[in-house]
């Protein structure tokens, strides 16, 4: 039975609020579900981070699922780490050990038994390639084709995806493309279908102030316009092009998804409107894959004031769907 299935949380960028939130997280989930989850971590790194904000966690290495743990504990699969201060990790050192770990979570994630991962957050920068995160890194680990992964904002009720993720501004404009568009929301629609037995109600936004007017040598007619009319004719139910600056006033929570095709076009409305209580959701992947909805936080970093909500949230939702 899938409730039965294992759930892998990666502990993330070394440098970051990580350990806390986990251990708040941790601490508010009930035993049958702390059961499922196993932390891929530096154990030594997590139990100093563990000490040094003062809280009683029982942590347990183990080398693999087949392990034999009978008590409450959270359960670390090690990744080596070198180290000399537990908040201060040299990149170098950061940068290899977060690698380490997504292939470890990757390798893990697609084994059968396992409802997918969680990863926290992570620093882009130690991915160490332009206009790269998370979700290129495991798009690239599960081999997809035609950039369809999609990266999905969500609440309990509302979603967002851009079409285009980690680019630059300048470099938007020519990665629009119809053929693009289409991938991303045929990838939206199977999963929504799949998780919830219905077709979603998806509002695609044009690109340009006003939707340049739909101008003969817009985006909107070349592209987006082209993409909607094929979409429709395959059965989704999509809407557009859209205005971008007044759906977020009115009218957003008609749709389950809005669609937008730039990274901040629709993740810094989302955010401005559910905060914290939202997570990150990566579709596409040959597993569910989910992240809380913020960064690294370094300026909270020892200071116990870190918000979990979200990476509780993300427990909630892979036991659920994944």
């Amino acid at each position: 039975m899938i409730f039965k299935k294992k759930i892998i949380l990666l502990a993330g960028d070394p440098n970051s609020i990580n350990s806390e939130i986990i251990y708040k997280s941790w601490k508010k989930l009930n035993k049958s579900l702390r059961k499922k989850i196993y932390v891929v971590a530096n154990y030594e790194l997590l139990n100093k981070q563990f000490n040094f904000l003062n809280y009683p966690i029982n942590l347990k290495k183990i080398n693999n699922f087949n392990d034999k743990i009978k008590d409450d504990c959270l359960k670390i699969i090690n990744v080596e780490l070198k180290f000399k201060k537990p908040f201060n990790v040299a990149t170098e050192n950061a940068a290899l050990y977060v690698r380490n770990c997504l292939n470890v979570g990757h390798k893990l994630a697609l084994s059968g038994t396992v409802s997918g991962l969680i990863n926290c957050p992570i620093s882009k920068n130690l991915l160490q390639k332009k206009n790269y995160g998370v979700t290129e890194f495991l798009a690239e680990k599960c081999k997809i084709k035609n950039k369809s992964e999609v990266m999905m904002i969500k609440s309990k009720n509302f979603a967002v995806c851009p079409v285009t993720t980690h680019l630059d501004i300048k470099d938007i404009t020519k990665n629009i493309k119809s053929s693009l568009i289409v991938n991303k929301v045929k990838t939206i629609h199977n999963w929504f279908f799949k998780s919830f037995k219905r077709k979603p109600e998806i509002g695609i936004l044009g690109l340009n102030p006003h939707n340049a007017e739909l101008r003969s040598d817009s985006k909107e007619i070349k592209e987006i316009l082209p993409a909607i009319k094929k979409l429709k004719n395959l059965g989704h139910k999509v809407k557009g092009p859209l205005v971008a600056d007044t759906i977020f006033l009115k009218g957003y929570n008609n749709y389950d998804v809005i669609v937008g095709m730039y990274h901040d076009q629709v993740l810094a409305p989302f955010k401005t409107i559910y905060k914290f209580d939202a997570i990150n959701v990566t579709l596409g992947l040959s597993y569910l894959r989910v992240s809380p909805d913020h960064g690294v936080a370094l300026d909270l970093i020892k200071k116990n004031k870190a918000n979990f909500l979200s990476l509780f949230n993300c427990i909630k939702f892979i036991n659920k769907f994944g």
